[in-house]
Protein backbone atom coordinates (compact mmCIF):
# COMPACT_ATOMS: atom_id res chain seq x y z
CA UNK A 1 0.00 0.00 0.00
CA UNK A 2 1.20 3.70 -0.54
CA UNK A 3 -0.19 6.72 1.31
CA UNK A 4 0.64 10.21 -0.30
CA UNK A 5 1.10 13.26 1.93
CA UNK A 6 0.75 16.58 0.79
CA UNK A 7 3.41 19.30 2.24
CA UNK A 8 0.86 21.49 3.53
CA UNK A 9 -0.51 18.38 6.31
CA UNK A 10 3.28 18.31 6.58
CA UNK A 11 3.28 21.68 7.72
CA UNK A 12 0.65 20.73 9.86
CA UNK A 13 1.80 17.80 11.30
CA UNK A 14 4.94 20.15 12.34
CA UNK A 15 3.61 22.87 13.67
CA UNK A 16 1.03 20.75 15.95
CA UNK A 17 4.42 18.42 17.05
CA UNK A 18 6.35 21.38 17.76
CA UNK A 19 3.13 23.56 19.91
CA UNK A 20 2.99 19.80 21.86
CA UNK A 21 6.51 19.29 22.93
CA UNK A 22 7.26 15.78 24.43
CA UNK A 23 3.20 15.45 24.83
CA UNK A 24 1.35 12.48 22.73
CA UNK A 25 -0.89 13.79 19.89
CA UNK A 26 -3.31 12.64 17.24
CA UNK A 27 -5.76 12.61 15.02
CA UNK A 28 -8.32 11.37 12.59
CA UNK A 29 -6.79 10.65 8.72
CA UNK A 30 -9.57 11.47 5.76
CA UNK A 31 -8.13 10.39 2.53
CA UNK A 32 -8.37 9.81 -1.25
CA UNK A 33 -8.74 6.33 -3.09
CA UNK A 34 -6.62 7.38 -6.05
CA UNK A 35 -5.62 3.62 -7.55
CA UNK A 36 -5.07 0.11 -6.68
CA UNK A 37 -3.90 0.17 -2.70
CA UNK A 38 -2.67 3.97 -3.44
CA UNK A 39 -4.35 6.28 -1.23
CA UNK A 40 -3.63 10.25 -0.95
CA UNK A 41 -4.26 11.98 2.41
CA UNK A 42 -6.24 14.85 2.01
CA UNK A 43 -7.39 16.02 5.38
CA UNK A 44 -6.41 15.57 9.26
CA UNK A 45 -7.84 16.19 12.57
CA UNK A 46 -5.62 17.24 15.48
CA UNK A 47 -6.44 16.36 19.35
CA UNK A 48 -3.92 18.32 21.63
CA UNK A 49 -5.59 16.78 25.11
CA UNK A 50 -5.33 12.98 25.85
CA UNK A 51 -1.93 12.87 25.84
CA UNK A 52 1.30 12.75 28.01
CA UNK A 53 5.20 11.67 26.89
CA UNK A 54 4.34 7.94 26.62
CA UNK A 55 0.65 7.33 25.92
CA UNK A 56 -2.06 8.64 23.59
CA UNK A 57 -5.76 8.37 24.00
CA UNK A 58 -8.11 9.64 21.35
CA UNK A 59 -11.39 10.75 21.69
CA UNK A 60 -14.09 9.92 19.01
CA UNK A 61 -16.56 12.83 19.75
CA UNK A 62 -13.80 15.55 19.09
CA UNK A 63 -13.25 14.29 15.40
CA UNK A 64 -17.13 13.96 14.62
CA UNK A 65 -17.34 17.10 13.14
CA UNK A 66 -14.08 17.00 11.08
CA UNK A 67 -15.47 13.89 9.37
CA UNK A 68 -18.79 15.27 9.11
CA UNK A 69 -17.41 18.63 7.41
CA UNK A 70 -15.42 16.13 4.99
CA UNK A 71 -18.25 14.41 4.07
CA UNK A 72 -19.87 17.65 3.33
CA UNK A 73 -16.89 19.14 1.41
CA UNK A 74 -16.44 15.92 -0.64
CA UNK A 75 -20.05 15.78 -1.54
CA UNK A 76 -20.35 12.64 0.27
CA UNK A 77 -18.77 10.14 -2.24
CA UNK A 78 -17.89 7.59 0.39
CA UNK A 79 -16.30 5.14 -2.09
CA UNK A 80 -13.75 7.91 -3.51
CA UNK A 81 -13.28 9.85 -0.06
CA UNK A 82 -13.33 7.67 3.69
CA UNK A 83 -11.69 7.47 6.39
CA UNK A 84 -8.32 6.09 6.30
CA UNK A 85 -7.33 5.55 9.57
CA UNK A 86 -5.46 6.99 12.72
CA UNK A 87 -1.65 9.40 13.42
CA UNK A 88 -0.58 10.34 16.82
CA UNK A 89 3.01 11.23 17.60
CA UNK A 90 5.73 9.69 19.32
CA UNK A 91 7.76 12.46 20.71
CA UNK A 92 10.40 10.56 22.65
CA UNK A 93 10.38 6.83 20.62
CA UNK A 94 10.73 5.60 17.34
CA UNK A 95 7.78 5.93 15.13
CA UNK A 96 7.07 2.77 15.28
CA UNK A 97 3.58 1.20 16.61
CA UNK A 98 3.60 -0.04 20.22
CA UNK A 99 1.98 -2.88 20.76
CA UNK A 100 -1.02 -1.20 22.94
CA UNK A 101 -0.98 0.59 19.23
CA UNK A 102 -1.24 -2.56 17.06
CA UNK A 103 -3.58 -3.89 19.45
CA UNK A 104 -5.83 -0.32 19.53
CA UNK A 105 -5.71 -0.72 15.62
CA UNK A 106 -6.52 -4.41 14.97
CA UNK A 107 -9.75 -3.79 16.98
CA UNK A 108 -10.86 -0.57 15.16
CA UNK A 109 -10.40 -2.84 11.95
CA UNK A 110 -12.31 -5.82 13.36
CA UNK A 111 -14.88 -3.60 14.91
CA UNK A 112 -17.86 -5.74 13.42
CA UNK A 113 -20.19 -4.31 10.70
CA UNK A 114 -18.85 -0.63 11.52
CA UNK A 115 -15.54 -1.61 10.96
CA UNK A 116 -13.63 -0.18 7.65
CA UNK A 117 -12.28 -2.80 5.48
CA UNK A 118 -8.76 -1.44 6.35
CA UNK A 119 -7.17 1.45 8.53
CA UNK A 120 -3.80 2.96 8.26
CA UNK A 121 -1.80 4.32 11.51
CA UNK A 122 0.34 6.89 10.83
CA UNK A 123 3.19 7.85 13.68
CA UNK A 124 5.01 11.11 13.46
CA UNK A 125 7.87 12.85 15.29
CA UNK A 126 10.26 15.54 15.18
CA UNK A 127 13.86 14.27 15.42
CA UNK A 128 16.43 16.66 17.10
CA UNK A 129 16.76 19.28 14.72
CA UNK A 130 13.22 19.96 14.07
CA UNK A 131 12.68 17.36 11.15
CA UNK A 132 9.45 14.83 10.81
CA UNK A 133 9.89 11.66 11.06
CA UNK A 134 7.65 8.97 9.94
CA UNK A 135 6.29 5.87 9.63
CA UNK A 136 2.79 4.13 8.42
CA UNK A 137 1.20 0.63 8.91
CA UNK A 138 -2.06 -0.55 7.70
CA UNK A 139 -4.50 -2.86 9.66
CA UNK A 140 -6.66 -5.39 7.98
CA UNK A 141 -9.11 -8.01 9.55
CA UNK A 142 -7.92 -11.26 10.65
CA UNK A 143 -4.12 -10.31 8.85
CA UNK A 144 -1.29 -9.34 10.23
CA UNK A 145 -0.11 -5.80 9.93
CA UNK A 146 1.86 -4.78 7.10
CA UNK A 147 4.13 -1.33 6.31
CA UNK A 148 2.58 1.29 4.00
CA UNK A 149 5.10 3.70 2.20
CA UNK A 150 4.65 6.80 2.51
CA UNK A 151 5.62 9.42 -0.06
CA UNK A 152 5.27 13.56 0.13
CA UNK A 153 3.95 14.67 -3.11
CA UNK A 154 2.24 17.83 -4.04
CA UNK A 155 -1.67 18.27 -4.08
CA UNK A 156 -2.85 18.28 -7.55
CA UNK A 157 -4.01 21.29 -8.65
CA UNK A 158 -7.79 20.65 -8.99
CA UNK A 159 -8.10 19.10 -5.35
CA UNK A 160 -11.63 18.83 -4.65
CA UNK A 161 -10.94 18.31 -1.35
CA UNK A 162 -9.96 22.34 -0.56
CA UNK A 163 -12.49 23.66 -2.69
CA UNK A 164 -15.16 24.25 -0.07
CA UNK A 165 -18.01 22.77 -2.60
CA UNK A 166 -19.45 19.42 -2.51
CA UNK A 167 -17.80 17.31 -5.38
CA UNK A 168 -20.14 14.70 -7.32
CA UNK A 169 -18.58 12.29 -9.81
CA UNK A 170 -20.44 9.74 -10.56
CA UNK A 171 -17.35 7.41 -10.56
CA UNK A 172 -17.72 4.67 -7.60
CA UNK A 173 -14.65 2.18 -6.20
CA UNK A 174 -16.75 -0.44 -4.82
CA UNK A 175 -15.38 -2.62 -2.07
CA UNK A 176 -13.27 0.25 -0.10
CA UNK A 177 -15.46 1.03 2.27
CA UNK A 178 -17.72 -1.05 4.48
CA UNK A 179 -21.06 0.43 5.62
CA UNK A 180 -22.41 2.60 8.44
CA UNK A 181 -22.85 6.67 8.62
CA UNK A 182 -19.10 7.54 8.92
CA UNK A 183 -17.57 5.19 6.20
CA UNK A 184 -20.60 3.20 4.12
CA UNK A 185 -20.37 2.65 0.02
CA UNK A 186 -22.08 4.12 -2.40
CA UNK A 187 -23.56 0.77 -4.55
Amino acid sequence: MIVTLPPDLIAKFEKALSRAGTREIGGVLVGEHVADEEFRVVGLSVQRSGGTESCFVRHPKKHRRFIRSFFRRTGADYARFNYLGEWHSHPLYLPVPSTTDLAQMQLIVEDGSDAPLFAVLLIIRLDGGERIELGATAFTPGSAPTRVEIRIQPRPPDDPTLSGRPTLWPWTRSGWWRRNDINRRND
